[in-house]
């Protein structure tokens, strides 16, 4: 497996819905989509996130991993994850991306999430997560949905992370 390029702001990856994977029922995922998960859990370590959405490796399809680095969570990857459900709570805590290395910004989300994806296996899996776990779980299905942690903020606090980005962002190679 390999260590892949980090898409960031501005690749127009970024900003598409992605594509469902097509699975038929009863069997296992496709070899490339096992390697593509593969690929996203080295990156993930590589960059020392704790999520990875496909579109950010420049693969526009509906797959994410997470890490949350939690005892008794196990890192898991969710293919074609759709949140069903998100608590009236809410909860605001500082996010940062991997697409947008240097910029950190408080989110308002929902406490609480149940999300339903096939798992790398390829099988029906159910996820009830709360705290940061249905925050990482949200800040991905954003991804693979277009939608990035600055478009989650007030329109004043975006135009100074934007502005920020400018000065920050990694140069064009």
């Amino acid at each position: 497996m390999s260590v892949r390029e980090v898409k960031l702001l501005g690749d127009p990856v970024l900003r598409k819905r992605a594509n469902e994977i097509s699975v038929e029922a009863d069997i296992k995922l496709p070899d490339q989509v096992r390697s593509l998960i593969a690929d996203m859990f080295d990156t993930m370590y590589a960059e020392e996130g704790v999520g990875l959405a496909a579109p950010q490796i420049g693969e526009s399809v509906r797959v994410i991993v997470v890490d949350p680095h939690e005892e008794g969570i196990a890192p898991f990857a969710l293919v074609n994850p759709r949140i069903l459900s998100f608590s009236d709570e809410v909860d605001r805590a500082e996010e940062g991306c991997l697409s947008l290395p240097g910029l950190r910004e408080v989110v308002e989300r929902p406490l609480q999430v149940v999300v339903e994806g096939l798992d790398r296996e390829g099988q029906p899996t159910r996820i009830e997560a709360d705290g940061f776990v249905a925050r990482i779980l949200q800040h991905e299905v954003d991804h693979i949905d277009g939608i990035m942690f600055i478009d989650r903020v007030s329109p004043l606090k975006r135009k100074m992370l934007l502005k920020k980005w400018q000065k920050v962002k990694p140069d064009e190679e």
